[in-house]
C-alpha cells in the first residue's frame, strides 16, 4: 500500500482538494486498495475546520464528496508512516523541512514536481482562483500516479 500525505498551510483548501481528487482518481481506476491518502496542516489556525466552502463547491461540481472532513496538524512521526509527503508551495516545503528535518528517504515533494511544469500551487484562500487550483491539483495528481506507474 502506498501512503500519501498532502500538506498545505491550513489544510482547508489545497491539501484536502488533493486528497479528495486523488482518492476520486484511484476509486475510478479501481486501484483504491493500493493507496492510503490523507492530508494535514502545517499551522494550527484551521484545526478542526471543514473544507473551505469555495473548495467544497469546486469539488462538488466535479462530483467529489468531502463531507466529514476536519483539518488536523501534521505530526512529526508521520515522516516514518508515509511514503510520500507532498506540499503545495515553497513555504510548505520550508515548513516540512523544519518539522521533519532532513529528508533522508526522499519522501518530500511539491505536488507540481510530478508534472512537466514544476512550480508552486497558489493558495486560493488569497488568490480566490479555486478553479485554477483544481486544475493544478488534477495535473499534479495525474503526474503522481504516472510516477507511481498507474
Amino acid at each position: 500500500m502506498i501512503k500519501i500525505l498532502f500538506v498545505c498551510h491550513g489544510s482547508i483548501c489545497r491539501s484536502p482538494m488533493a486528497k479528495y481528487v486523488l482518492q476520486d482518481m484511484v476509486d475510478k481506476r479501481g486501484i483504491a486498495q493500493d493507496f492510503f491518502i490523507d492530508c494535514a496542516a502545517m499551522t494550527y489556525e484551521e484545526i478542526g475546520n471543514p473544507v473551505y466552502p469555495p473548495v467544497r463547491q469546486v469539488l462538488n461540481s466535479h462530483d467529489i464528496n468531502c463531507d466529514g472532513y476536519a483539518a488536523r496538524h501534521v505530526r512529526k512521526d508521520e515522516y516514518r508512516e508515509y511514503d510520500y509527503i507532498i506540499g503545495m508551495d515553497a513555504e510548505n516545503m520550508r515548513d516540512l523541512a523544519y518539522e521533519f528535518g532532513p529528508d533522508p528517504d526522499g519522501k518530500i515533494y511539491r505536488l507540481l514536481d510530478f508534472t512537466d511544469r514544476p512550480r508552486d500551487i497558489a493558495d486560493p484562500w488569497y488568490t480566490r482562483k479555486f478553479d485554477d487550483c483544481y486544475e493544478d491539483v488534477i495535473r499534479g495528481c495525474e503526474g503522481l500516479l504516472k510516477r507511481l506507474g498507474y
